[in-house]
């Protein structure tokens, strides 16, 4: 069987324009070689002015917990809507060469730093190393947060909740596959808010011990990222043993026990478990997105561009639905999502979970929200937080 290789990016173009067939080639005026010491001394000397502008960031970093009446810890004074107001402005006067994602990552890291100063955030993720939950803390906490592998998205709630964490990051839905149905119903015993929402993209890899796709009888992964690749897998293993696994980072942790045996897991699992990249990215679907919700212990005041998710138990009535969502489209509030689980309070009863534009703490939410109350049997907001930012 052929090995499938990794799609290589295409070569740079040369600029030149083309040209008709027996038109005469323009012949471009020389242009003025820079003096290259001249342009590294100019780089040096920006160095050195985002260095110092750093390191004057951070201080004023240090007086805002000072303002507090003492040196505060990181998780007192982390505010996820001033971060995603400062990430906005990044984009908002991004007029190039860097690609906004770019440039969202570099100041991402820089708050990171300035925030972890004296303590660093902790935060929860499903682990161990190498997991796709590991990739979004870094993505939305940047690399100072202190990352605390576990063993269950449940462990990671646990975890918040006993004060042990700071916050979580969990997986609650994929473009591919729809919700994660296990982390809902978390929900409807956990105290717990949703303080922010992570989009990663995620790219699936075939990782072994010995890097021969022949060699390979079994392959271990979560259950989501298989279902991502069952066509890969249909097409190019279609006699290999399918085994889901806790995590992906799990799956690369056997696999580097036996040649016969491969992982599906993030191109970061191959570095970090010591495999070697078969093929990728594999995953079925080029936008192959996880979203993941940032889980705590509090609620945070409106950044501007907000998403509030929402627990309602219905009375068992007619057209009790209808008058739950009417009062939300009346207002012209947008519905992202809609899902219904068992309650656990009763036979057939239900909860649905339901994700909509705006912050429950400002109109036309708040109204909405009042009005839905008098129809509901319960309504909770399970968090109102900043829309991902690229």
């Amino acid at each position: 069987m052929a090995k499938r290789k990794v799609t290589k990016a295409p070569a740079k173009k040369t600029g030149k324009p083309a040209t008709k067939r027996g038109a005469a080639k323009a012949v471009p005026a020389k242009a003025a070689q820079p003096d290259l010491l001249a342009v590294r001394e100019q780089i040096d000397g920006i160095d050195r002015e985002i260095q110092t502008l750093i390191a004057e960031r951070a201080l004023w970093a240090r007086q805002v917990g000072k303002a507090k009446g003492k040196l505060a810890a990181a998780v007192e004074y982390y505010r996820p809507e001033r971060e995603a107001q400062v990430l906005r402005r990044v984009v908002d006067r991004n007029d190039g060469p860097l690609s906004d994602e770019v440039l969202v990552r570099l100041f991402r890291e820089i708050m990171s730093a300035c925030l972890a100063q004296q303590e660093p955030l902790k935060v929860g993720y499903l682990g161990p190393e190498g997991t796709f939950s590991q990739q979004a803390v870094h993505k939305h906490f940047g690399h100072s947060a202190k990352g605390l592998p576990l063993a269950s998205v449940e462990e990671v709630f646990d975890e918040v909740a006993a004060g042990h964490a700071d916050f979580g990051v969990v997986p609650v839905e994929n473009s591919g596959q729809g919700t994660i149905q296990s982390t809902l119903d978390l929900f409807l015993t956990s105290p717990l808010k949703i303080c922010g929402e992570v989009e990663l993209r995620v790219h699936q890899y075939l990782l072994s011990r010995s890097g021969h796709i022949e060699d390979i009888e079994r392959v271990y992964s979560h259950g989501l990222s298989l279902a991502q690749c069952k066509g890969w897998l249909r097409q190019y293993l279609p006699k290999a043993e399918k085994l889901a696994v806790s995590s992906n980072a799990e799956a690369a942790r056997r696999a580097r026990n036996a040649d016969d045996t491969a992982a599906i897991a993030g191109e970061n699992a191959a570095h970090v478990y010591g495999l070697k990249v078969i093929a990728g990215p594999i995953e079925d679907r080029a936008d192959n997105t996880t979203r993941f919700l940032v889980i705590g212990r509090a609620s945070f005041p409106p950044s501007g561009h907000d998403r509030t998710s929402l627990m309602v138990f219905i009375r068992d009535q007619p057209g009790a639905l209808y008058k739950i969502l009417e009062p939300l489209a009346r207002r012209g509030i947008s519905m992202n999502r809609i899902e219904s689980r068992p309650a656990h309070s009763g036979l057939w009863q239900y909860a649905f979970f339901i994700d909509v534009g705006g912050h429950a703490d400002e109109s036309p939410l708040r109204d909405a929200l009042a009005e839905v109350e008098d129809f509901a049997g319960d309504v909770r907001v399970l968090g109102s937080y900043p829309v991902a930012v690229p």
